[in-house]
């Protein structure tokens, strides 16, 4: 009999380990997508449903998890938000899709999403975003869709960009950013249309010729 109470005892150790990290890691990305809605009003009510109190939020509409309850997409676009975005976003290890396309979101695009090591679509597109676009941003190595046109975005295209082999759309028209466009690694395929309308773009950068780095802010 000892023997048989040993082995139930390391089976339900096991199991409820488990279910503690499962516990934990739902917590965690909970608590991080409730820090967005807190910063985000939301007068149609779509995240009515993000309740902190839940163990994990894969219950909740609007977010999408994986068999292991790790939180793989936030479909939160055309949804009437505003307000701004968290860092806390950076704590969702496992995300691929992050959809906040036709809100009124405002604010800067935090440097933290650069942690967002498996995420392939990044859409903040038609939003009021300001401030610059992160170079943390050239982390993403599984990033293929990047599409922040329609907001109010300055500064330049950032260099780490270039590095990211797996891009294959990235659309920043409609802003006010500067200086040269990257015509390197991806972005030697990515139409000049998907960068019209930023009166400051100098135009493609002439490799040997030009510079990268110009009085551009």
């Amino acid at each position: 009999m000892a023997g048989r109470d040993l082995l139930l005892f390391v089976a339900l150790t096991v199991i409820s380990s488990s279910l503690m990290a499962l516990m934990v890691r739902g917590n965690s990305e909970g608590d991080a997508l409730y820090v967005l809605r807190r910063s985000l009003s939301d007068p149609d009510n779509v995240l009515q449903s993000w309740d902190q109190n839940l163990v994990n939020p894969c219950t909740w509409f609007h977010v999408t998890c994986n068999q292991e309850s790790q939180v793989t997409r936030v479909d939160l676009g055309n949804s009437n938000l505003s307000g701004h975005l968290v860092p806390e976003l950076g704590k969702l290890e496992h995300l691929q899709y992050l959809e906040l396309y036709k809100n009124n979101i405002q604010g800067n695009i935090p440097a933290e999403l650069g942690n967002l090591k498996n995420l392939k679509s990044l859409d903040l597109y038609n939003n009021n975003i300001t401030g610059t676009i992160p170079p943390s941003l050239g982390n993403l190595k599984s990033l293929i869709f990047l599409r922040l046109n329609d907001n109010r975005l300055t500064g330049p295209i950032p260099r780490t960009l270039v590095g990211i082999s797996s891009l294959k759309v990235v659309d920043v028209s409609n802003n006010n950013l500067c200086g040269p466009i990257p015509i390197t690694g991806p972005f030697e395929h990515i139409p000049l249309d998907n960068f019209d309308n930023n009166p400051r773009l100098e135009g493609p950068e002439l490799q040997g010729l030009a510079g990268y780095d110009t009085n551009c802010s």
